[in-house]
């Protein structure tokens, strides 16, 4: 009996990953354009900081909600309408870009509204992931999702600087059709983002949080994932810190922050053939194993160094995310996957502000090397941890078919 098509003949797949890709980069193309606007408009960088502040706001506020949303309404329609609101929330920072009549509060206002039509959409693009990708395939499609994301973070900031230099509306203006542009593909699709639901099936928020807890294995993964995002954002701010107090150019700082999409890129396209080679289980625990990797900037504290050390451990990131959202698929029934994986989502995100926070504060009164140090050891605390936890002995195989909808 043969397997399933490979995946770029999967015509659904191939059009949800399109339709990403040009509303990614859109977003990324705004995401620069955010900030150079709000300094651009208010001369302030405080204020500049308040405009990503707020982009970040709706994933703590929203995250859980849009959940109980995927899973109570029809999830093309749902990820359709945030589409429409994002287009028009970005189309009319573009009209008064042109005209010159961006403010502050126009600026804070948009980006909240953008980022809010973010949370909704990912909450039912989880559905419509798991609908068009056959079990056996879900860790292959995710690694195809994290190299589009890695593509987006190469390439977006320098394109979306460039485009603002022609003109202040030209982000915003791409962003808009980008929206457009997934919309239509996710009109096109044939298959439905959902199973059949029963009319007195409980959609409320309580159900979805008891499943998640209920997972050890999904408890665990998603636990260390935040504990490892805490270095994750505090590295880099590390990195730009001290990339400065060396006199490194800003384009020589975004050079290396580039780096760092290149290597979650490559590691992306070796993420098949490592799990090919390796047991499923060192994947999943390769991404906290590597943060020893800094040790070799607490032995030698050069930002060249610290650079290549997060290169290195950048390059597990896609390999154990994309595990673990294969796993998540499969083990969450359909009736609950919106609520479960946006519960999932807001653990992940929560350390996540923490770790540039940390950081900024070592950096003031404490050594580059002590920095490292307190961001990089509790990733390694979560690597033993995990190594030692019974959730993450014995998996199951991939290939076996998702949880049946209890």
């Amino acid at each position: 009996m043969s397997g399933p098509a490979p995946l770029w003949r999967n015509r659904d797949f191939m059009l949800l990953q399109a339709g990403q890709l040009l509303s990614a980069t859109g977003s990324g193309l705004s995401g620069i354009a955010y900030p150079l606007l709000a300094l651009a408009v208010t001369h302030s960088a405080a204020k500049a900081g308040y405009v990503g502040a707020i982009r970040f706001l709706p994933l703590v506020l929203f995250a859980l909600p849009a959940g109980v949303a995927a899973d109570r309404f029809d999830r093309r329609r749902l990820m359709i309408a945030s589409d429409v609101a994002g287009a028009a929330a970005v189309g009319s920072l573009a009209a008064l870009a042109i005209t010159h009549h961006v403010t502050l509060a126009v600026l804070l206002a948009v980006a909240f509204l953008d980022a809010t039509g973010s949370v909704f959409f990912r909450a039912g693009n989880s559905g419509a992931f798991r609908a068009v990708v056959p079990p056996a395939q879900l860790a292959d499609a995710s690694s195809v999702s994290m190299a589009r994301a890695s593509v987006v973070m190469l390439t977006s900031p320098p394109v979306g600087g460039l485009l603002f230099g022609l003109a202040r509306s030209l982000p915003f203006v791409v962003d808009a059709i980008s929206y457009t542009f997934s919309s239509v593909t996710l009109l096109l699709m044939r298959t439905r983002f959902q199973e059949e639901r029963h009319p007195e099936a409980r959609t409320d928020l309580r159900e979805g949080l008891a499943f998640f807890w209920r997972m050890p294995f999904l408890r665990t993964t998603v636990s260390m994932i935040a504990v490892s995002n805490f270095a994750a954002t505090g590295i880099p701010l590390t990195l730009i810190v001290l990339a400065k107090r060396h006199g490194i150019s800003s384009t020589g700082v975004g050079a290396i922050i580039a780096l760092t999409g290149a290597a979650t890129l490559l590691g992306s396209t070796a993420s098949p053939l490592l799990r090919r080679l390796f047991p499923m289980r060192a994947i999943l625990l390769s991404e906290y194993w590597m943060a020893g990797v800094y040790a070799a900037f607490i032995v030698y504290p050069s930002v060249y160094v610290l650079a290549a050390c997060f290169a290195v451990h950048a390059f597990t990131f896609p390999n154990t995310d994309s595990a673990v959202a294969a796993y998540s698929y499969m083990l969450i029934p359909d009736r609950l996957l919106g609520r479960a994986m946006s519960a999932s989502n807001t653990i992940r995100v929560a350390a996540g502000p923490l770790g540039p926070l940390a950081a900024g504060l070592l950096l003031t009164d404490a050594s580059p090397r002590i920095t490292v140090l307190v961001l990089a050891a509790p990733v390694v605390v979560a690597a033993l941890l995990g190594t030692l936890s019974p959730s993450m002995r014995d998996l199951p195989s991939l290939g076996a078919s998702p949880a049946a909808d209890g």
